[in-house]
C-alpha cells in the first residue's frame, strides 16, 4: 500500500488498498487510488487491467495526476508523438543501413593473434562470445551496429580494442568517442599500452592540448598517419577529417547531447559502430532486444591469468 500506480485513463496515482463496497445492490472489492488533491477513484476488480504498477527511474518520485485533469492526456499525446517520430527515424536509419555495403574484413591474421596473446587476463566466456560476434559483424558486408553491455571492470574495453585492431589491420581508422575528458585520457592510456608493441599509432584529441598540438593531430588524422583517435565530442566537429574512417567506438552514448547523437545517427549509415555501456537507457536496450541493434552482454568479471581458481579479488 502506498505504491505508485498508473491508471490508463487518468494517470499516476497512489494505491491505498482494497475496500469492499456495495454499488447498485452489488457487493464487490475495489482498488482505492488516490490522485493529486486527495481525489479518490474506486476501481472494480473486473477492471484491474486498467491499472499497472508505476515503473520509473530508481529513487524518482513521480508527480500525481489530477483526477479529471488534462496533464495525463497531454503526457500520453506527447509520448505517442515521440514514439511515432522514433519509429520513422529508425525506419529511415536502418533502411539506409541495409542499402549500404562495404568491403568485408578478412579473417584473423597472425598479427591479430599476437595481439590477442598479449592480453594479460584470461578472457571470460562472455568476452569471447562478444569478440566472436564482432568478428562475424566485421566480416560481413553490412556495417556493424552492435551494443556491448557489461558492468565496469568486466572487459568491454578489451573487446573494443580487438575490434579496433582488426579495423586498423585492414587500413581503416578508428575513432573512440567518450563523454568526458578524464575518460578520454584513461582510454588513451589503455589503448597506447596495448598497441605499443605493434606498428599502429594512437592519438588523443583533448581540450587540454595546445592549439599547435591539436592542429598537428588533425593534420595527421586527415592524412591517415594516425590509426586510432580518442576524444570527446570534439571528434564530431567539422574540422575533424579522416582519410578512411572505418570504425567508431562510443562509450556511454546516453551522455552525449541531442546534436551529437544526430551526428552519430549519420555515422551509423556509413561506418561500423560499436557502443559500450554499463547502464543502457531503456530506448537503447529496447532497440537491442527488438533486434534493431545487435547486442552482446558481458556479465562475468575477469581475473588475471592463473588466478581463476583462487579467491583473489576481481582485477
Amino acid at each position: 500500500m502506498g505504491d505508485y500506480v498508473v491508471h490508463v485513463q487518468h494517470g499516476i496515482a497512489k494505491y491505498r488498498g482494497l475496500k469492499r463496497l456495495v454499488v447498485q445492490d452489488f457487493e464487490s472489492d475495489y482498488l482505492i487510488l488516490e490522485f493529486s488533491g486527495g481525489d479518490t477513484l474506486y476501481v472494480p476488480l473486473d477492471r484491474l487491467n486498467q491499472v499497472q504498477r508505476y515503473s520509473g527511474a530508481e529513487s524518482h518520485v513521480p508527480r500525481l495526476d489530477r483526477l479529471g485533469g488534462t496533464s495525463w492526456a497531454k503526457t500520453t499525446a506527447r509520448v505517442k508523438k515521440d514514439i511515432e517520430e522514433m519509429a520513422h527515424e529508425l525506419i529511415d536509419l536502418y533502411a539506409n543501413r541495409e542499402l549500404v555495403k562495404r568491403n568485408a574484413y578478412g579473417t584473423s591474421t597472425t598479427l591479430y593473434h599476437e595481439f590477442e596473446a598479449a592480453f594479460e587476463y584470461e578472457e571470460t566466456p562472455d568476452q569471447l562470445k562478444a569478440i566472436e560476434d564482432i568478428g562475424r559483424d566485421m566480416e560481413a558486408t553490412r556495417p556493424m551496429d552492435r551494443l556491448i553491455c557489461g558492468d565496469v571492470g568486466y572487459g568491454k574495453t578489451e573487446v573494443a580494442m580487438r575490434a579496433a585492431f582488426k579495423a586498423v589491420e585492414h587500413d581503416r581508422q578508428v575513432a573512440v568517442l567518450v563523454p568526458t575528458t578524464l575518460l578520454a585520457h584513461q582510454h588513451y592510456e589503455n589503448f597506447s599500452e596495448r598497441f605499443a608493441p605493434f606498428p599502429m599509432r594512437v592519438a588523443l584529441l583533448s581540450r587540454f592540448q595546445s592549439p599547435r598540438e591539436t592542429k598537428a593531430i588533425l593534420k595527421d588524422t586527415a592524412a591517415g598517419t594516425i590509426d586510432v583517435v580518442i576524444g570527446t565530442h570534439r571528434l564530431l566537429q567539422k574540422d575533424v577529417a579522416f582519410r578512411q574512417l572505418g570504425l567508431v567506438i562510443i562509450d556511454e552514448e546516453q551522455w552525449f547531447g541531442v546534436k551529437h547523437k544526430e551526428r552519430l545517427k549519420q555515422l551509423r549509415t556509413q561506418v561500423d559502430v560499436l557502443t559500450l555501456t554499463a547502464t543502457p537507457i531503456p530506448r537503447t536496450l529496447q532497440m537491442a532486444m527488438s533486434s534493431v541493434r545487435d547486442l552482446s552482454i558481458i556479465d562475468t568479471p575477469r581475473r588475471p591469468v592463473g588466478d581463476q581458481n583462487r579467491g583473489d579479488p576481481v582485477q
